[in-house]
């Protein structure tokens, strides 16, 4: 079965199932659904548990033995299984299967992998792991969701931030949960409060203590372009360029998407509507607004001068032009927003 994380702890509580599959790239999601199922099965007497970090020269071997290997006097186990690709061998899907078809009252196993992508979702081999266990994608919080995210997790801990404090918090935090939670701790220790009632936050305490540990990535940099904000757009970049990311990367994800946009422009341009196009070019769910936005914007030809800026910044960042490729860049994302002129020859 498919479920939303938040379906996770009344799911556990209903049934147990053999197999337990997260998928994602947010690691403090990942982790707090990961030790739900720990903890829950801990508590129902699985004590052992054995953990298998998969790489590509993973034997499975070692999990198929891990799995029978159930003595009278055994404890009820879990396997742990990291996964460091999405991608699977024909010996993971063979053992991952199997253990669906013994399906043992002793072992559960619980599989951490990254995010999967659709192609993977709907072959045939993971719909019968999917049909007899539970998959869980787990998404980053998006940037409209993040504020009362943040909101919901500080009034836990017995915090209530002004708005001020709020925004200045979410600048400083964005795209790196980890961190906020981090951060969320030590304002708890330096509030210091009595417990008599919800301690205040305003915007002066956090620029006093908590540290800008926001954390962006190429995709992210992309979508903000898409939607046409190029002030964030702009501030993604120089996170990435602070964080010493390689502008070659960055200019793939975005030639990536700018030829992905091609067809689904062509589309729009016959006349066909733009929730019909994101529809049926698979879109996911999360991108529907920074996509849909970019294709009542760009025209084709904007997407061919817009590619034909990118070759030649590829050509700065190889070293064979003068030009900046971070300065190139900016103006490349700022004319996929919409906010810059076109280009003259």
């Amino acid at each position: 079965m498919r479920l939303k994380p938040e379906q996770l702890r009344r799911q556990l509580q209903q049934e147990t199932l053999p197999l337990y599959w997260l998928a994602g790239d947010e690691p403090l999601l990942m982790q707090e659904s990961a030790d739900m199922i720990r903890g829950h099965f801990r508590d129902q007497g699985f004590l052992e548990r054995e953990v298998f970090s998969v790489d590509r020269a993973f034997n499975w071997e070692h999990v198929n033995a891990a799995y029978g290997n159930l003595s009278l006097f055994a404890e009820r186990k879990i396997l742990d299984i990291r996964l460091s690709s999405s991608k699977l061998d024909e010996d993971g899907k063979n053992a991952l299967q199997a253990a669906i078809a013994e399906s043992s009252s002793d072992v559960v196993i619980l599989v951490s992998s990254p995010r999967l992508e659709s192609g993977t979702l709907n072959t045939k081999w993971f719909k019968a792991i999917e049909a007899g266990g539970a998959f869980v994608q787990i998404w980053p919080v998006n940037r409209d969701g993040l504020p009362t995210w943040l909101e919901q997790r500080l009034l836990s801990a017995g915090i209530q931030a002004d708005p001020d404090a709020l925004q200045l918090l979410l600048d400083k935090i964005e795209g790196n949960l980890l961190a906020a939670m981090q951060e969320i701790e030590k304002l708890k220790l330096l509030a210091n409060s009595d417990g008599s009632g919800p301690v205040r936050l305003d915007s002066k305490t956090v620029m006093q203590t908590v540290a800008d540990s926001s954390r962006y990535n190429a995709f992210q940099l992309v979508d903000a372009a898409l939607l046409g904000d190029v002030a964030r757009t702009q501030k993604i970049l120089a996170g990435l360029k602070a964080e010493e990311t390689f502008p070659l990367v960055i200019l793939g994800s975005i030639t990536r998407e700018l030829r992905s946009l091609l067809p689904m422009i062509e589309k729009r341009q016959s006349g066909q509507g733009v929730n019909a196009i994101l529809q049926s070019s698979r879109v996911w769910f999360n991108r529907k607004q920074a996509v849909g936005s970019a294709l009542n914007r760009l025209t084709i030809e904007d997407i061919w001068s817009l590619l034909d800026q990118a070759r030649e910044i590829d050509q700065a960042i190889k070293g064979m032009s003068l030009a900046n490729p971070w300065d190139e860049l900016g103006i490349l994302l700022a004319r996929i927003a919409g906010k810059a002129p076109a280009l003259t020859s």
